[in-house]
């Protein structure tokens, strides 16, 4: 069974680089209080990491 991640964007994107627009979009988020539960994957966490500054983290176990 793969893990699921629950991400909340808890920052809005304006005033932030291109990159990080678009790795929000990526992610599926839209704006602030959004959430989403995506696939514990490599890239996934890559794509946190980029934007750490912007979301929170939880396991949606």
């Amino acid at each position: 069974m793969a893990i699921k991640l629950k991400i909340t964007q808890v920052k809005s994107g304006v005033g932030r680089s291109d990159t990080q627009n678009k790795t929000l979009q990526g992610l599926g988020l839209r704006g602030p209080h959004k959430t989403v539960t995506l696939q514990d994957t490599p890239a996934i966490r890559g794509m946190i990491r980029k934007v750490s500054h912007l979301v929170t983290v939880e396991s949606a176990d």
